[in-house]
């Protein structure tokens, strides 16, 4: 889908604050409200936006430490790859995989509620696996991120 200037004042707009209502969103971005509606619905059904999510603190849920652990695969089929990824993403104290490239073969961002629960996590849900040929954990001391991505094709005069 090839984004105008109108889509990507929206997809800015909506990274700021992904609660606007549809009437303060098309006044934001200077259409009106039914034009904005049918392109919000677009970029929608196209996936350019993939949903709107609350932030939510960590502690209030229980979770009192994060971690990083690096993975590296004994092999690196696809068959291998894909079967790693599904199983830490069907982990509830997995919140991001990153496939990555260089020493490592992936990064998987926990929240768990202790270092026992780290422990256990470890043990049972990775170095038990036959892929898995190492691992090394990182404990996260702080964790922030930008709340928006850059938008690198907005059109020319936007």
């Amino acid at each position: 889908m090839e984004l105008d200037r109108i889509d990507c004042d929206i997809v800015e707009t909506l990274q700021k604050n992904g609660r606007l209502s549809n009437k303060e969103l098309a006044a934001a971005v200077g259409l009106a409200p039914s034009s904005c509606l049918s392109r919000v619905r677009r970029l929608l059904d196209e996936g350019v936006l993939q949903g709107f999510r609350a932030e939510v603190e960590p502690r209030a849920l229980g979770i009192g430490l994060q971690a990083l652990i690096s993975v590296r695969l004994r092999q690196h089929t696809r068959n291998v790859v894909d079967a790693f990824r599904s199983h830490v993403l069907s982990l509830p104290e997995v919140t991001a995989v990153y496939h990555v490239a260089g020493a490592d073969d992936f990064l998987v961002h926990v929240a768990i509620r202790d270092a026992d629960h780290l422990r256990d996590l470890a043990l049972d849900s990775f170095t038990t696996r036959a892929e898995v040929s190492h691992i090394q954990t990182s404990l996260v001391f702080e964790h922030a991120r930008s709340p928006s991505l850059p938008i690198y094709l907005r059109p020319k005069g936007g």
